[in-house]
């Protein structure tokens, strides 16, 4: 493993949440966060970072996603916790972080949504499923 290692969702929460300045950041794609939700920290006085790993409508890779994180307030030594959908895309953000010597980084686990059930909904696991605050954008 070439980053810090993978957590849950509640485990995610309690490090982003807590006294260490952990920093979250959301990785999908711009219509996600607007269709989908985000997740919410505001009443824990944290606050989300927002960061596209692929861009949106194109689908490469963001370019920029290094200079886009440390835009953000990541740097060296700070912890960071990358969000995706289902947890694929944010075990690449979590690798490119710690390659820029950025983290130590984590992937959430499961992502935002988690994986499809049988009927091909996204209602198994995840941040929503797991009863974590979240909102509309």
């Amino acid at each position: 493993m070439s980053y810090a290692g993978d957590v849950t969702p509640p485990e995610a929460y309690a490090a982003v949440t807590g006294p260490e300045e952990a920093l979250l950041v959301d990785v999908r794609t711009s219509a996600e966060w607007s269709f989908v939700g985000v997740p919410d920290l505001s009443g824990t006085g944290h606050e989300a970072a927002f960061v596209e790993w692929t861009t949106f409508p194109g689908g490469t890779v963001n370019d920029r996603f290094v200079e886009d994180l440390r835009d953000a307030g990541l740097e060296p030594g700070r912890p960071v916790y990358f969000l995706c959908r289902s947890g694929v895309r944010s075990v690449a953000a979590a690798e490119a972080a710690t390659a820029a010597g950025l983290g130590p980084a984590y992937n959430i686990l499961e992502g935002f949504e988690g994986p499809v059930d049988a009927a091909g909904h996204r209602a198994v696991s995840g941040w929503k499923v797991d009863g974590l605050p979240w909102r509309q954008r």
